[in-house]
């Protein structure tokens, strides 16, 4: 049984060193717990190299911007830390996690500008997301919940405040036997999982939920470029819901997702067949590489 994640070996780097794992803590009233005030990024390490780092890195730093939490250091920084904490860890696979929030400081209010932004950065072993599913192929859910529209909230923000809805979609999904959640948008289009972009097949063709809402991930900027230089046909576009009935074929792509085939969400099946069989094996080799 896994330990908690409060509870283990190693090092986690905070602001400049690495501190032993079970001393890193902020303090009570540190402004990111009451108000959201965080980004973060998910990366994974294959052979013990960084898959896209600089990209994560980048995006950290702009996350960080989109919600005035301006993150105190460069990306040639960042990348150092990164290294740093992969090679403290020993670990040739892992996933890395870094996170940018506002501290504690004089600020308790809704405003916190006097309160520094923090840095931390950790690793660990975590294997497939969804378990399984890479061969079953997952079990999603239909979310109650929307993803916001742009103008209520920085929603291309890598933001902690915006998972909120994404822990209650994925809870309740866990509830009725499912590995996740599909949300739509707030104008009732196909969005994506609660932590991974989706895409479908039909007709040799690819579609995927234009991201006007939404996280542009890395994974899926991957798969985009995987699928083009393949030869095959890859459309942005708004998808309705009641097209879930024509696509043959499914598959879910993040950083902790990797590629993940889906089989089914609500009462639409999908084939888990040789196209996406054969697109975790290519991104597998572009990882590794």
């Amino acid at each position: 049984m896994l330990k908690a994640y409060d509870d283990r070996d190693g090092h986690i780097w905070m602001d400049g060193s690495l501190v032993p794992w079970r001393n890193a803590n902020v303090h009570i009233l540190t402004h990111a717990l009451h108000y959201g005030s965080s980004v973060f990024e998910g990366e994974r390490a294959y052979n013990g190299k960084i898959f896209k780092s600089r990209e994560h890195s980048e995006r950290l730093i702009k996350s960080g911007n989109y919600i005035d939490v301006p993150v105190p250091y460069s990306v040639d920084e960042i990348e150092e830390a990164k290294s740093l904490v992969l090679s403290n860890s020993g670990l040739k696979e892992a996933y890395i996690r870094a996170v940018c929030w506002r501290g504690s400081g004089e600020d308790m209010g809704v405003a916190s500008q006097k309160n520094k932004v923090k840095m931390a950065i950790a690793a660990w072993e975590w294997g497939a997301y969804y378990g399984d599913a890479k061969t079953k192929g997952a079990k999603l859910d239909i979310s109650k919940w929307n993803r916001p529209s742009p103008e209520t909230i920085p929603s291309f923000a890598k933001a902690a405040g915006l998972y909120m809805i994404c822990s209650m979609s994925k809870h309740s999904a866990e509830a009725k036997g499912c590995s996740d959640s599909l949300m739509r948008d707030y104008r009732g289009y196909v969005a994506e999982a609660t932590g991974a972009n989706i895409f479908f097949l039909r007709n040799g063709e690819v579609h995927t939920p234009l991201p006007d809402c939404f996280l542009n991930g890395i994974t899926r900027q991957t798969i985009i470029n995987i699928l083009k230089k393949n030869g095959f046909k890859v459309f942005e576009r708004h998808i309705e819901m009641a097209e879930l009935e024509v696509f043959e074929q499914c598959w879910l792509t993040g950083t902790a997702a990797e590629v993940t085939p889906v089989g089914k969400i609500g009462d639409y099946n999908f084939e888990v067949g040789d196209f996406v069989k054969d697109l975790v094996l290519d991104y597998e080799k572009i990882v590794r590489e």
